[in-house]
């Protein structure tokens, strides 16, 4: 009965190896056979084991099978995240952490950002997990191809997370000694006279006590290594008197002392110190571009100013509407597009531009939009503006700008453009001249309204007005062309009706 309880249990363990075995689609090993010893499974520590093959599923033997096959599946949980390809005219660009080790990621989060000449590429995480090891340092130069991290895929999802509340106890930790310390000092003289009794009972169990009471941890300030020359000489200057008389020695406050800001872009403290910001790629692209164009064109302004009353009282009147047929609101960009597009099809020299030794005139209009960003001035462009109208204009601007402040502008809507409109009237510009953006031949600044008074029909009457300038390369526009092309432009704006008429 006992014989063939075992064997049949031998059956059993020997069908469900076959079965594992086709099922990984490997060949099935005879213990003790030749292919089993190539797989390194006779060594020292495995023999007393295959010396009793077959044995029962409960057996060691059985255990380090299925332990060699998870070890297998262990080596592919560290994910190895690379540098996406770039443009075909970017090669290289500048990392930026926004991840650290230790951090928790999900899937498709932006880990890092690549800096390159034109725009920000955001590198994703292909998988959730932990962040194990960063593989280039932040600033670093990288190419396409480039390992950047490993991440651990799946365990231990809230690392990063968990360490912000030990960060935040620690220093409540370190205060409440602080502020319990002066009480104990008082009292330790009245400790000291009624616990003798005390020390005999608790020293013959616990050992020795020390005499005097344990340093309570002291409040975690700056280190003097890393605080600032400029720092202590401005709080020296702050706790001498001011007007020279003597110091007051009745108080014991010391001086407050200042640090540098953490970001100098956004607050100046008064300390008196120097902070050196590698610049970007795209701010050292753009100061390159912006030189090149005024060595370069023959650059030249001409201004102009529009009377927005009527512009303002159409929005007034169809406002609501607009906003119902097609869900966002018209604006004065609408107005100027396409007042430019149609002026650049009654002028096509302003659309043109010098290649060489040659003028290329192009057969359609792309109006690139400057928009400001935290990294810098970047222009995504409306393409076929001349077959745009208000309403295809607001939602082509809407778009490009909802991707410029999530930083997903990709470089196929920066590149090309005929034609660039500045708008710093959103920022209260009253006045100003643009620089051209090369290859272009011309730009146009638009700035912010402001009643004036002005003239009408021999009265003198307070408007909206705003000022508008046009620059443009000289070498290939002449006056009279950029002067229609403007005038073209102020009197599409204040009456739309002209380009309906053609006029």
């Amino acid at each position: 009965m006992l014989g063939s309880t075992r064997n049949s249990l031998r059956t059993s363990v020997s069908q469900v190896l076959a079965q594992s075995t086709r099922r990984a689609g490997q060949q099935q090993f005879i213990p003790g056979s030749s292919q089993w010893m190539a797989r390194g499974l006779t060594s020292a520590p495995h023999a007393p084991l295959l010396s009793s093959w077959p044995a029962p599923c409960g057996s060691p033997v059985f255990h380090v099978l299925r332990g060699i096959r998870t070890s297998a599946r262990l080596n592919s949980d560290l994910k190895v995240v690379t540098c996406p390809a770039f443009a075909e005219s970017i090669s290289e660009g500048d990392l930026r952490w926004e991840k650290a080790v230790g951090d928790s990621v999900a899937e498709d989060e932006v880990i890092c950002e690549v800096e390159t000449d034109k725009t920000s590429v955001p590198v994703p995480s292909p998988v959730a997990g932990v962040i194990e090891e960063l593989l280039v340092e932040d600033g670093a130069t990288v190419q396409p191809g480039k390992e950047l991290a490993k991440i651990k895929v799946g365990a231990g999802g809230g690392g990063g997370a968990k360490k912000e509340p030990k960060q935040s106890e620690e220093p409540k930790k370190s205060e409440e000694p602080k502020k319990s310390e002066e009480p104990k000092k008082s009292e330790e003289p009245s400790k000291e006279e009624q616990s003798p009794p005390k020390q005999e009972a608790s020293s013959s169990s616990s050992g020795p006590i020390p005499d005097s009471p344990p340093q309570a941890p002291s409040k975690p300030s700056t280190p003097k290594s890393e605080m600032p020359v400029a720092a202590i000489r401005h709080a020296k200057t702050i706790d001498k008197p001011a007007s020279g008389g003597p110091k007051n020695e009745g108080t014991n406050a010391s001086p407050m002392v200042r640090m540098p800001p953490a970001d100098p872009t956004k607050e100046i403290a008064g300390t008196r110190s120097e902070h050196r910001v590698k610049m970007n790629r795209m701010r050292l692209k753009i100061a390159q571009r912006l030189k090149d164009a005024q060595n370069t064109t023959a650059m030249l302004t001409t201004f102009n100013e529009i009377d927005m009353s009527g512009l303002m009282q159409l929005r007034k009147e169809n406002q609501d509407a607009f906003v119902k047929r097609h869900g966002l609101k018209l604006g004065f960009m609408s107005a100027f597009v396409k007042a430019s597009a149609y002026g650049l099809t009654m002028q096509p020299t302003v659309n043109a531009v010098i290649e060489e030794n040659e003028i290329v005139y192009r057969d359609f209009v792309d109006i690139s939009v400057a928009v400001a960003t935290p990294k810098g001035l970047v222009v995504p462009v409306l393409r076929n503006a001349q077959e745009m109208n208000y309403a295809d204009i607001e939602k082509g601007i809407a778009a490009l700008g909802e991707k410029a402040r999530n930083n997903q502008l990709a470089m196929e809507d920066m590149s090309g453009g005929t034609f660039t409109i500045s708008n710093g009237g959103v920022f209260g510009s009253l006045f100003g001249t643009p620089i051209i953006n090369p290859p272009q031949s011309a730009i146009l600044g638009m700035h912010g309204v402001f009643e004036r008074p002005v003239v009408r029909n021999g009265q003198v009457v307070i408007r909206p007005m705003m000022y508008v300038a046009l620059t443009y390369d000289h070498r290939l526009v002449d006056g009279r062309e950029a002067v229609t092309f403007l005038r073209s432009i102020k009197n599409s704006v204040e009456d739309p009706r002209t380009m309906l008429l053609g006029m």
